[in-house]
């Protein structure tokens, strides 16, 4: 009876702490089976149809499609700007119903910094307006940040005497001042010019490796997704539905002309533009349509 009692005991402490089964960690941002939708003249527009991927934390993960396949509203869902009409979209576990200051965006505009203050004000105004810092703290915290992306010594210029990349680098010090659970990036280079993109890109991932954010990047461009992002999720042309995942991390700035990045780049082209449209879904509304 004792051995017995002592077997079961060591059954009882097996159950209870299973060596063989390690904790999976849980996504920081989970998108679970969401469709958007917008409304024109007449109709109701599906943007996007159930569509599911996980962030993790410090992950680089970008959204890349073909315009109009429902990119940007899918970034604007996970700021909380939209609500879905299907699925639901977890950070932290808790589903999001609003905005908030733990997602933060930034937009390919320039000028979206007030023109009447100056770049360390500019940086200052959220962590002022979301009463999170007092006045002292906050310009502490704008000169760090501003320090991170190169422009500490242009902290009382004004946007106007800055470039547009210089601007650019003024929203993303400001989003990052913020302390965002996710930052948020619309095709924040797509109007700059190609040698300033390329810059862009090297500074938002040298700033990365430093403060090791979580990075959600909307992009239409193959190659920026490659060389930005650790992971790509790949969306259909309109309604946009995952086609697959890309693993990119083995990727960076300097692997565009060997032959692993060239092949990868036809392989997302060809998963991207295949003439095989998805079956459209079924509807019980006559006035959605699946443009």
């Amino acid at each position: 009876m004792r051995i017995r009692a002592a077997e079961a005991d060591v059954a009882t402490i097996t159950s209870l702490h299973p060596a063989a089964s390690p904790a999976v960690p849980q996504p920081l941002l989970a998108v679970d089976g969401v469709s958007l939708e917008y409304r024109t003249p007449g109709r109701v527009v599906r943007a996007t149809h159930r569509v599911s991927f996980d962030v993790h934390a410090a992950d680089r993960f970008v959204l890349l499609g073909a315009s109009g396949c429902g990119k940007s509203t899918l970034l604007k869902a996970v700021g909380g700007f939209i609500a879905p009409v299907e699925g639901e979209i977890r950070l932290d576990g808790q589903v999001v119903h609003g905005p908030g200051p733990d997602r933060i965006v930034v937009f390919q505009e320039f000028d979206q910094l007030p023109p009447w203050k100056t770049v360390q004000q500019n940086v200052m105004f959220p962590l002022l307006a979301s009463c999170r810092l007092g006045r002292r703290e906050a310009a502490e915290r704008a000169l760090h940040y501003l320090d991170k992306v190169g422009l500490s010594a242009f902290a009382q210029s004004y946007p106007h005497q800055l470039s547009g990349g210089m601007k650019q680098r003024v929203a993303i010090a400001r989003a990052l001042a913020m302390q965002p659970r996710v930052l948020l990036m619309d095709e924040p280079f797509a109007a700059l010019d190609a040698l300033t993109r390329r810059k862009m890109q090297e500074e938002l991932l040298a700033l990365w490796e430093e403060v090791r954010f979580t990075l959600l990047f909307v992009t239409h461009s193959i190659e920026e997704a490659l060389v930005v992002g650790n992971r790509i999720g790949l969306l259909s042309p309109h309604p946009g539905r995952v086609r697959a995942e890309i693993n990119s991390h083995q990727f960076d700035l300097h692997s565009s002309g060997s032959a692993e990045f060239q092949a990868t780049a036809q392989r997302i082209h060809r998963l991207l533009f295949d003439e095989t449209p998805p079956v459209a879904p079924a509807t019980d509304a006559p006035a959605r349509q699946f443009a």
